[in-house]
């Protein structure tokens, strides 16, 4: 079910991500794959209908997360629960502005670059908490995060499954979180765009189940393809929050489209069985991927890809301090780490979803950037 895009073709889906000639690339996330038929079907019988206006006050996106999320992750979700907004940055950023408490916020680092953005967008401070880049695990620094709220931060900003570590946070260490939240009345907005991308071996959990004070931030655009579709939404169990949300002027919350709609909808309630394949496909990219960094960049350190289809592999063994740019100058481009965690050396940030074929390009490139 998984159609892979040819170079002719991903040129015309993917035009940014292929915006350079000669240049594979495995940087931006979007996925060298077709969108699932379902969705095309749908969005091509809006457009058929004339159906470009701007979006109802009630619609079918929630009641079809709340599916969703009940087949999947046997989690119980109210269809009312979910408020449709542009995209997740803006529902982050929407979030802080309308429902967090004032004051700093937390950032784990590495973290997805717009997360620092968007902090400093709604004018509160960051307080950044690192990730050793020497642990074996990818876990957050709870005793950090607690420091962090001491000394008067009230909000947490979570990515889980995690962009760019692809780790997946366990139930026990979720819960964690949630009871310092408690403890100094802070509250948690947790992306969760990359939820379905959740592999064989690891077990999603959503924050709102540990924690229902919080509020989560989703998409089905990462997972199925389609971030054009300008579509996203809020997860807001407390009708008090729903409520601050619908009394925001109308420049603060007016960036959803109707398009987005409707694919997120066809996306959450038709496409399980492309997601599967999609989850197969994506597990043997990932079987693949480690057995081309063992054999072709030894001195690489790659971390378990729990979720997702962004690798992080820590090349310091190789003692290059930028190897994105060295990759790049033999035609393959990588995301830099410094790009999620600054001043960050040796690390990169790697794309997997795209054909075999090309995935041993990328990691021949880029052992042909660090290698002397």
């Amino acid at each position: 079910m998984i159609h892979d895009l040819t170079d002719e073709e991903a040129r015309a889906a993917l035009p940014l991500k292929w915006e350079t000639p000669g240049v594979v690339p495995a940087w931006v996330a979007e996925m060298d794959y077709r969108q699932a038929e379902p969705i095309t079907e749908a969005l091509v019988d809006a457009v058929r209908r004339g159906a470009l206006g701007y979006p109802p006050h009630g619609d079918d996106l929630g009641a079809a997360y709340a599916g969703f999320a009940a087949r999947h992750w046997g989690w119980e979700v109210a269809p009312e629960a979910s408020v449709p907004t542009g995209g997740v940055m803006s529902g982050i950023r929407l979030a802080l502005e309308v429902l967090c408490p004032p004051g700093p916020v937390v950032v784990p680092l590495p973290c997805y670059p717009p997360f620092r953005d968007v902090v400093e967008v709604t004018g509160r401070e960051v307080v950044p908490v690192t990730l050793d880049p020497d642990s074996d695990e990818a876990v957050l620094d709870l005793a950090a995060v607690s420091r962090a709220f001491a000394s008067g931060a009230r909000t947490l900003l979570l990515c889980n499954p995690h962009n760019p570590l692809g780790q997946v946070p366990s139930r026990e260490e979720l819960a964690a979180v949630a009871a310092l939240a408690r403890e100094y009345d802070a509250r948690v907005v947790s992306d969760e765009i990359h939820a379905p991308l959740v592999l064989p071996g690891a077990t999603f959990t959503p924050y709102l189940a540990v924690d229902e004070r919080a509020i989560v931030v989703t998409s089905p655009s990462k997972t199925f393809n389609m971030p054009a579709t300008h579509g996203a939404q809020l997860v807001l169990p407390d009708p008090a929050d729903r409520e601050r949300l619908a009394a925001v002027p109308i420049p603060a919350q007016n960036t959803w489209s109707i398009l987005g709609v409707i694919a997120g909808t066809a996306a959450w309630r038709d496409c399980d069985d492309w997601l599967a394949a999609l989850r197969q496909r994506l597990s043997a990219q990932r079987e693949l991927l480690t057995e081309l960094v063992a054999d072709r960049l030894p001195k690489a350190r790659m971390r378990p890809l729990q979720a997702t289809y962004l690798a992080w592999l820590d090349l310091r063994g190789y003692a290059v301090a930028d190897p994105a740019a060295a990759a790049l100058a033999h035609g393959v481009r990588v995301a830099p780490g410094h790009d999620y965690q600054p001043d960050l050396e040796g690390h990169v940030r790697v794309n997997i979803a795209t054909t075999p074929e090309r995935l041993e390009q990328i990691v021949d490139r880029l052992a042909l950037g660090v290698r002397p």
